[in-house]
């Protein structure tokens, strides 16, 4: 079985995976602040919004299955003066975790800042996401900022974490 990973731009036939993989971060009730799940058509119109020149959407595949995917959105939209910030999001397959499939996804969005002009990168996430703050700091993002308790899950309170990333040669 090959279980190469490989990294493309999303097409609207990976919507339902991507919808999928993040329902599952939902469910988590400690991956997103998203509380209730999404169907296809509540997806298509965030979908529409990236761009592949500027805030590309990326999934990564593995036997040509979508396991995972990443989006770069605009951070304080419409201030130009923040256009080279850009918030990064990924989420995996609860069934690929541990397989590389973060790292493949972090290293070759970061890597395609260059070409999409961005010279930082946002992480927003709860402060209970233990893989994904070890994940960012493997990276070298840096914790820039605590909000303690401020997420209401349905099942408990929780901190709101902001890390960044310079990025080099950009």
């Amino acid at each position: 079985m090959n279980s190469k990973i490989t990294i493309q731009f999303a097409t609207l036939k990976d919507l339902p995976s991507i919808v999928t993989i993040y329902n599952q971060a939902i469910k988590s009730n400690c991956a997103t602040g998203d509380t209730e799940e999404f169907c296809l058509n509540d997806r298509i119109e965030w979908f529409n919004k990236f761009d592949n020149n500027n805030y590309p959407l990326y999934v990564a595949k593995m036997n040509k299955k979508v396991v995972g995917f990443c989006s770069i959105s605009p951070y304080r939209p419409g201030r130009k003066a923040m256009s080279k910030v850009a918030e990064i999001s990924y989420y995996v397959n609860y069934s690929f975790h541990k397989k590389g499939i973060g790292t493949a996804l972090l290293n070759y969005v970061i890597t395609d800042c260059e070409r999409i002009g961005k010279k930082n990168l946002l992480a927003f996430l709860l402060d209970i996401n233990t893989s994904t703050i070890g994940l960012l700091t493997k990276f070298n993002f840096k914790q820039l900022g605590h909000l303690p308790n401020v997420i209401e899950l349905k099942t408990h309170i929780c901190g709101h974490y902001i890390y960044g990333l310079k990025i080099k040669n950009v």
